[in-house]
């Protein structure tokens, strides 16, 4: 029998390489917005690396807040394309990662991280291209004792993450595809690329019908005063 809570289990299914080529350009406003903005992280993930955008597969992580011994481990786990994803309760007390970790992370080619917790040497991140989105940051080590677990439904900011799922984060922040769903978001996202496309034209060539504002008021119930002429 499995020790719930201090286990690590296998993933059973992940996004394909595919799949996710067909992402690399989307942004995370159009994931969110044909997700019904039910599927992001929450504002409370900054990022905090200078350039680059995160997309991946989840390696999942729950591990006790202010310890770090199931990351490390997952560290040794993960495979090229991977983000490591790490609920650590939302506590900023101790830091989860620090610089020795981002340089073994992108030795093993994990392409970011994200970690409902806080990090240190912030200055190794905020300087280079590798995606790291937390919570906070503190001077304050990790433990290394455990309990804690890999490959486990995780949620961050009120987001749920399943292993295997698709991550995708920019400046605006973190959205998790469930990977089974992914493809029908991708057909929702390019038509809406190609509405915003329009829509751009349109205010450039000044033809856009902006009647949808007053029509809205009015189906509301706003009382609007006509403006004198």
């Amino acid at each position: 029998m499995k020790d719930i809570g201090f286990r690590i289990l296998q993933r059973e299914r992940k996004i394909s390489r595919q799949m996710i080529d067909q992402f690399r350009n989307v942004v995370t406003p159009h994931v969110s917005d044909n997700m019904n903005r039910m599927f992001s992280a929450g504002s409370e993930l900054r990022p905090y690396f200078k350039q680059g955008k995160l997309i991946g597969v989840a390696l999942t992580i729950r591990t006790r807040p202010g310890d770090n011994l199931m990351v490390h481990k997952a560290i040794d786990l993960a495979e090229p394309g991977d983000v490591l994803v790490v609920d650590a309760g939302g506590e900023t007390t101790n830091a989860i990662m620090g610089e020795i970790m981002l340089e073994l992370s992108k030795k093993k080619g994990i392409r970011g991280c994200i970690v409902n917790g806080a990090i240190r040497d912030s200055s190794a991140f905020l300087s280079g291209d590798f995606p790291m989105y937390a919570k906070g940051v503190t001077h304050r080590g990790p433990y290394k004792d455990g309990p804690g677990e890999i490959n486990v439904p995780v949620s961050i900011g009120g987001m749920i993450i399943e292993p295997g799922d698709l991550i995708i984060g920019d400046e605006d922040g973190v959205v998790a595809i469930p990977a089974h769903e992914a493809e029908q978001v991708l057909i929702k996202v390019k038509e809406q690329e190609k509405k915003e496309y329009q829509t751009f034209e349109e205010i450039k060539n000044g033809t856009i019908d902006r009647r949808w504002i007053d029509e809205t008021l009015k189906t509301k119930g706003c009382e609007i005063d006509e403006i004198s002429k």
